[in-house]
């Protein structure tokens, strides 16, 4: 067993949202370390590169729980095997709705057969986020409505200036 207990919150974070915010926040009070993974899809369109959301993420999270306990990397491949080479004991899965939940569960279950020592933890979003997805801010930003509240600050500044341009990272 690792001395300290990490765990690895997966996703593309395109862009990091509040709703992400809430599970790593929640995550860091019971993990003695929070990996935030985002996903290198090269498949995926994306509005900011993989640097770029690591970036943010690290800007964002940089107040959360001790420092340094809360960090952003990049990983390609199995989740498993990232979370391995990692030494986590745990993957931390943010879960809106039972539709997420159904989702979610097919994967934990082939995770837990690749890697029986590595728990998934589902962490229930906080109701006043629950409708808040990247994908959902990436449209309202790119109709011109008002994602204040939904982002952090910094993140949404970059956000509506990305997509009101016109440019995406892929």
């Amino acid at each position: 067993m690792p001395s300290s207990r990490i765990a690895i919150f997966p996703g593309s974070f395109d862009p990091l949202t509040n709703g992400h915010l809430d599970v790593i926040r929640r995550t860091a009070r019971l993990f003695d370390r929070v990996i935030v993974a985002v996903l290198v899809n090269s498949e995926k369109r994306v509005v900011f590169t993989v640097d770029e959301r690591v970036a943010m993420i690290n800007e964002s999270c940089a107040g959360i729980g001790q420092p340094g306990q809360v960090t952003a990397d990049a990983f390609e491949g199995l989740l498993v095997h990232y979370a391995k080479r990692r030494g986590a004991c745990a993957v931390v899965r943010g879960l809106r709705s039972g539709i997420d939940f159904d989702y979610e569960r097919p994967m934990a279950l082939m995770n837990a057969h690749l890697a029986p020592e590595i728990e998934t933890v589902c962490v229930i979003g906080a109701d006043r986020l629950a409708h808040i997805s990247s994908r959902l801010v990436k449209e309202v930003v790119g109709l011109g409505g008002s994602v204040e509240g939904l982002l952090p600050d910094s993140i949404a500044r970059r956000l509506v200036a990305r997509l009101r341009a016109g440019k995406s990272a892929v």
